[in-house]
């Protein structure tokens, strides 16, 4: 009895308390911030030194690069009349389409690092919130492909390709912005973070003379176009007739210089509007946009933040160029990537792949393993002569297919006699060993008689290789499957 008393005195003393609202406080307590939006910003018109504005900025030079990077390559696209070859060699499109190769893509070509030349490529930059766009997808049947589907931060958004099962037909690509329905006839719709994004159907080819001729027919039902144009029908092109689109960055050894250290603050604010931070970006948001806002009419913080992205382009971009310097340890002096096109938050993966190899897939889409030194930690080199030899059974376990690819120094292919840049699944004439093992020879010179077909030419100085593992079996991500050493000899 005295035990229902006492609880009754302390219902009636709790009901006399006023209820804590959401955003009433105890005396003397601050209240939590309810979300992001909440939190006090940076006060426009501090002083800003010199010295914080270089701190910030170093850290804004390493995020941003690759946004930056999309950026202007779509910039690029945007120029283009009509689909086409940019210089003759590289699938080029207005905003909102794709162009595509015929063939393999031409050594020539410096748009993009570390290509492979096992699939046949497509190309288009999206610009989605003028409209929607719409994908088609061929029958295949079981030939390997895959449409990498990207937004700005180069993070995929869309599963389609024939390891997700994606049936042939129609599909739509949208922006975060879009209310739409979804239009008859259309299989599915993939809504994308950013405005800004970009498509790269890969088809995969055999190296010969007959696969070239079956894929053509498939290659001409790849296409892209706005949703105002969408019929219900398939579209056909015909890209081996593609005309040529004159280049207007020709030359050069390395790669187009999509980011340029001096011109990279003067972009970055256009940038950061058209790309929403992510969640728990905030922060880095406000404090970057601070240190812009503040250098605006200030020449000397605008001259600090020049200087300080010249010296991260060299002392912490340059550097990340080699794949020893991205991704984690494969084993046998291979580095492999975890979060291909899924980075989030892996700001240095990011710029580390932007730097050094920009649209790597997914890894259920595809592993990549690259290497720059051999097995005894030396250098890769065309003085040397190397072997590479995997096991009998030991071959890459995929599901779709893989590839040895040499680059040289620059991370594109090296022009040799046999125009042979990559040997793996699309080389029919490959010859194993009496043991069921297969040796590929790297060197630079012919190794001639029965070993030329296995041979990866290489040049005379600096070179990298690359192994490629398309649609990879479980024990290439839990990593049971370990990459083969790279031997020299003799």
């Amino acid at each position: 009895m005295e035990c229902k008393r006492l609880l009754l005195v302390a219902a009636l003393t709790l009901a006399s308390v006023p209820a804590l609202g959401r955003d009433a406080v105890p005396p003397g307590q601050v209240p939590a911030p309810q979300s992001a939006a909440d939190v006090p910003k940076p006060v426009a018109g501090a002083p800003v030194s010199k010295e914080y504005a270089q701190a910030i900025g170093r850290m804004a030079y390493i995020w941003g690069w690759p946004l930056v990077n999309m950026h202007n390559r779509q910039t690029l696209f945007a120029t283009a009349p009509h689909p086409g070859l940019l210089g003759g060699v590289l699938p080029v499109a207005p905003l909102n389409h794709v162009s595509m190769l015929s063939d393999y893509l031409a050594p020539e070509q410096r748009f993009i690092t570390s290509p492979n030349q096992d699939v046949v490529y497509g190309a288009g930059f999206l610009e989605l919130d003028k409209e929607p766009v719409v994908i088609q997808v061929p029958d295949f049947g079981d030939r390997f492909w895959v449409y990498q589907i990207v937004d700005q931060r180069s993070d995929s958004f869309a599963e389609v390709g024939i390891q997700y099962d994606t049936e042939p037909g129609m599909y739509l690509l949208v922006g975060p912005d879009w209310e739409g329905k979804k239009p008859k006839g259309i299989n599915a719709v993939f809504r994308s973070q950013t405005n800004l994004g970009a498509v790269f159907p890969r088809i995969f080819m055999d190296d010969t003379a007959e696969d070239r001729e079956a894929i053509q027919p498939l290659i001409d039902q790849v296409s892209a176009y706005p949703l105002s144009e969408y019929t219900g029908e398939m579209k056909t092109v015909d890209w081996s007739e593609s005309p040529t689109i004159p280049n207007p960055n020709e030359g050069g050894d390395g790669e187009t210089q999509w980011v340029v250290p001096e011109e990279f603050f003067t972009l970055l604010p256009e940038v950061m509007e058209e790309t929403p931070p992510l969640p728990g970006e905030e922060a880095l948001y406000a404090s970057i946009k601070f240190v812009l806002e503040a250098a605006q009419d200030n020449p000397e913080l605008q001259q600090a933040l020049q200087e300080v992205a010249v010296a991260t382009e060299q002392d912490v971009i340059q550097p990340m160029f080699e794949f020893r310097n991205n991704g984690v340890d494969a084993g046998n002096g291979w580095r492999t990537q975890k979060n291909a096109a899924r980075f989030g938050f892996g700001y240095f993966q990011r710029t580390a792949t932007a730097k050094g190899n920009m649209f790597s897939n997914v890894p259920e889409e595809t592993m990549y393993f690259g290497a720059d030194f051999d097995s005894a930690g030396e250098r890769l080199h065309g003085k040397e002569k190397y072997t590479v030899t995997f096991p009998a059974g030991e071959l890459p376990p995929v599901d779709g297919f893989w590839s040895l690819t040499l680059y040289n120094k620059q991370h594109f292919f090296y022009p040799n006699e046999l125009d042979r840049y990559s040997l793996g699944t699309k080389n029919k004439s490959l010859v194993k060993n009496d043991d069921g093992s297969l040796t590929l020879y790297v060197q630079n010179k012919n190794p001639g008689g029965a070993k030329e077909a296995n041979w990866l030419p290489a040049p005379k100085d600096d070179f990298s290789l690359y192994i490629r593992a398309y649609w990879p079996q479980e024990a290439i991500p839990n990593g049971t499957w370990v990459p083969p050493t790279i031997e020299q000899v003799d």
